[in-house]
């Protein structure tokens, strides 16, 4: 592709991005086809000759099309949204054409840099300690992981970095809240700890872990010559945002001597409001941080901050010099391919970069406080139904509720089987996207009101089109 074609279907392609997003109601907000429907579609060999550029946006079009999932349609509600905005669109880009490798201080001086400052500002719109250390990763699921080998490598004096586990080596042990993300299993089983070494602490009555449990599981390992080695926190679990006590967490954490790692993946950006401080409090004891940009503060996947309080052990969980790494400069910028597993790392500062300057402060809070506003008017409007009812506390933006009809009240069964088909019947009608947990086993649908441009007029739309569909199954259902 000549220069002059490039900046031919550069234009084309941009003038396709801003009818989509401009148009993107008009779409399905979940993908309509069958499994392998798009794969039958798709030539079984590559082409052996080039083909033409207008032909294979044509395809784009006609095959790819269909077969997406539109993440950023408003009336999307579903798992926690992975949320975009124009200037993000824009800094992206960019970043795809410069085309930068931003492993080392010198292999791009300005990502590096402008990542350090990045990790700054989001210290102060958010209210965590000024002591942290940030870094971007590409997901909460990568910094849990960094944070339980930071935290194996402590309490090992980073022998099993050197040795490996062995004989001689304590069995550690992780603790967490039995609504906490499958990460923290994940993690576990990638660090060698064994997914059956994750202690699933029990919930109160409002899905949050219970600390009293906790001490005693952890007092109750020591006495089993167990190690305890990392308490991971959730701010904002995945089914219903329960939002875990930190503060008395942390002083657990304290009095043993474990790692405190704290989840905040989705509810970190709801910290920009004062008002949801409250969620921090004891933070200044914890390890480790992480918050998701690229879920609820309007900019691509992704970006994920993480921030550790003694980056020396960090450091020293990850860093490997070989010659060919080995630069001038080290010892006095950030690496930051040392921070993380991976060596190879994106320009993921810039959209964020785009992102806080093209909104501001203001602005920003203005539209998580109309998520959450929105959340909550639809709670009231959920409790008002004599058919339906709340399954959690609403803290933030998610709404978990179910069909609860008074003659299915002491069939559990039954009661999960027709909401399951409820979220069937939503979902296939394409305009909502809701997805689903269980919560006291009790199949709950989950709706979130965290889309960049959902409006009060499609939390309206979707809530109407709910009770429709209730009524036409309940109706089936007594035939």
């Amino acid at each position: 592709m000549t220069p002059q074609q490039f900046r031919q279907y550069a234009h084309q392609v941009a003038d396709w991005m801003a009818d989509y997003l401009e148009n993107i109601e008009q779409y399905p907000v979940k993908a309509q086809v069958q499994p392998d429907q798009i794969l039958e579609q798709l030539p079984d060999m590559p082409p052996s000759h080039a083909e033409d550029f207008d032909k294979i946006i044509a395809d784009f079009n006609d095959l790819i099309l269909p077969g997406i999932t539109h993440w950023q349609h408003p009336s999307f509600f579903a798992y926690f949204p992975a949320n975009s905005s124009p200037a993000s669109v824009l800094a992206e880009m960019l970043t795809a054409t410069l085309a930068a490798q931003c492993m080392l201080w010198d292999t791009s001086p300005a990502a590096a840099e402008l990542e350090e400052r990045m990790l700054d500002w989001l210290k102060q719109l958010t209210g965590l300690p000024q002591n942290l250390h940030g870094t971007l990763y590409d997901g909460a699921s990568t910094a849990t992981l960094s944070a339980i080998l930071a935290a194996r490598e402590k309490a090992t004096g980073f022998a099993v970095n050197r040795h490996g586990f062995t004989a001689n080596t304590a069995v550690l042990r992780v603790y967490t809240s039995a609504e906490a993300h499958s990460s923290v299993e994940k993690a576990a089983k990638m660090a060698g700890i064994g997914q059956e070494n994750v202690v699933k602490i029990p919930v109160d009555a409002h899905f949050r872990l219970n600390p009293k449990l906790l001490a005693e599981a952890i007092a109750a390992d020591i006495r089993q010559d167990y190690t305890p080695l990392c308490v991971v926190a959730t701010l904002g679990t995945t089914g219903c945002t329960a939002i875990d006590p930190l503060e008395e967490i942390a002083q657990i954490c304290n009095q043993y001597l474990v790692w405190l790692h704290v989840d905040a993946a989705y509810a970190g950006t709801a910290l920009l409001l004062p008002e949801y401080r409250w969620m921090l409090k004891g933070i200044e004891q914890a390890d480790s941080f992480v918050f998701n940009p690229h879920k609820w503060l309007f900019t691509n996947f992704d970006c994920s901050a993480f921030y550790v309080k003694d980056k020396e052990t960090l450091l020293q969980t990850f860093s490997i010099l070989p010659e060919y790494l080995k630069t001038e400069n080290r010892n006095r910028v950030n690496n930051y391919s040392e921070w993380s597993p991976q060596l190879g790392r994106r320009f993921r500062a810039l959209k964020l970069w785009f992102v806080l300057r093209s909104y501001g402060v203001q602005q920003l809070q203005e539209k998580i406080r109309h998520h959450i506003n929105l959340a909550h008017s639809l709670s009231h409007q959920i409790k008002q139904h004599p058919f339906f009812e709340i399954a959690a506390p609403v803290t933030l933006n998610l709404v978990c509720f179910r069909l609860a009809p008074p003659r299915l009240q002491q069939q559990p069964d039954a009661l999960n089987a027709l909401n399951e088909q409820l979220l069937q019947r939503l979902n296939q009608s394409g305009k909502m996207y809701l997805s689903h947990t269980k919560l006291n086993g009790l199949y709950t649908l989950r709706m979130v009101t965290g889309q960049t441009n959902v409006e009060k007029k499609h939390v309206e739309s979707a809530w109407k089109l709910i009770q429709t569909h209730a009524t036409a199954l309940l109706q089936g259902n007594d035939e």
